[in-house]
């Protein structure tokens, strides 16, 4: 497996020097990039972890790179950032790689499936367990250079305004809920409804979906949605880790002197983890105003409900995995080391809570 480089050198003396010296002058850039967002412009943690990532870069080159940021619709629509930056009307793009299943179905394991992997567990696999180099080779053929950039940690499971106690509530059960979940959720009984983020609050308030599904309690509690349904479930089965990620046409890249290739390189894993401690964060406060302000009922789902959609789970993705011979690569590994992991997971992180927890 082949390592990835670190900053070194004078670069990184300069920046452990910190405050030591006045950093000098910006130079006129060398490099003028466009990063195309599947993200409304200045979104809440996602958008606004694009607009950090390209601050870091202009920064940390000197201005010798020079990223502006156009959200969703301001250059190309949110969907179409893909094609972009493939064709190099851009050269990055800042999404989730479930999005492209369309011209991959191996794209979705570099984001999130149904009972996958936690978000350290997918870094762990990402940086040191083989799934980069995959996920490259994924890419190639689009003339890109994909990155995780980013990772909401455990999602929660939606807002409901119908209880569920038992298998048989999923029935019948209307929920904003897409992809892989959504197949999950049609084979337990219930309906997947497909919905921009801009119609789910009028869609639940007016009954026109019994549930739906978001992101967290930071972008949850931002889109209202606690005004138009009662229950809170967790935890998010349906992505259990999900990696942002940011992608770079390729030809662009390679035009970048090596410094600044290994500078942009880092900015991503940077931005990886720095995400990851904000939504932790602020995911934390905002729970804590929806349950103690406002009133919301934390419900977490039964461990027959649970057991029954992981039992679906695993069927739909191994599915999905004979679909073509990249996606049966990806799969195969995603999946030894999840089964890998697990048991380190168990032994250590899942142990320690459970053991924080006792009273």
């Amino acid at each position: 497996m082949k390592r990835r480089q670190f900053l070194r050198g004078a670069g990184a003396a300069t920046v452990a020097a910190g405050t030591l010296a006045a950093a000098p002058a910006m130079a006129a850039p060398d490099f003028k990039w466009k990063m195309v967002t599947t993200w409304p412009k200045n979104f809440p943690g996602l958008g606004t972890g694009a607009n950090q990532l390209a601050d870091m870069i202009n920064k940390m080159t000197n201005g010798r790179i020079q990223v502006k940021v156009y959200g969703a619709g301001e250059l190309v629509g949110a969907l179409e950032i893909f094609d972009a930056v493939s064709r190099g009307t851009a050269e990055m793009g800042h999404g989730a790689a479930y999005y492209w299943k369309g011209k991959s179905t191996a794209a979705q394991f570099f984001s999130a499936v149904p009972f996958g992997l936690t978000a350290q567990e997918m870094n762990a696999w990402l940086y040191h367990g083989g799934g980069m180099e995959l996920w490259e080779e994924v890419y190639d053929k689009f003339g890109l250079i994909p990155g995780a950039a980013g990772n909401t940690g455990v999602q929660m499971g939606g807002w409901f305004n119908k209880e569920i106690n038992s298998v048989e509530d999923l029935k019948g059960l209307k929920m904003r809920i897409p992809g892989l979940g959504g197949e999950v959720l049609k084979r337990a009984g219930g309906t997947p409804v497909l919905l921009p983020g801009g119609e789910i609050f009028s869609s639940l308030q007016s009954g026109t979906i019994d549930a739906t599904e978001w992101v967290g309690p930071y972008n949850d509690m931002a889109f209202g949605l606690h005004r138009a349904a009662k229950y809170y479930y967790y935890p998010g089965w349906h992505e259990p880790g999900t990696t942002l990620e940011c992608f770079i046409n390729k030809e662009a890249f390679q035009a970048l002197p090596e410094d600044l290739q290994i500078i942009v390189r880092n900015a991503l894993r940077v931005a990886n983890q720095d995400m990851l401690a904000e939504f932790m964060t602020k995911n934390n406060q905002a729970l804590d105003q929806l349950v103690n302000k406002h009133g919301v009922e934390l419900r977490n789902f039964p461990d027959d409900v649970m057991l029954k959609l992981r039992t679906i789970s695993d069927e739909v993705v191994a599915e999905e995995a004979q679909k073509d011979e990249i996606t049966k690569k990806v799969y195969d590994s995603f999946v030894q080391f999840r089964d890998q992991v697990q048991k380190w997971t168990a032994v250590s992180e899942q142990a320690y809570i459970h053991g924080r927890s006792l009273s």
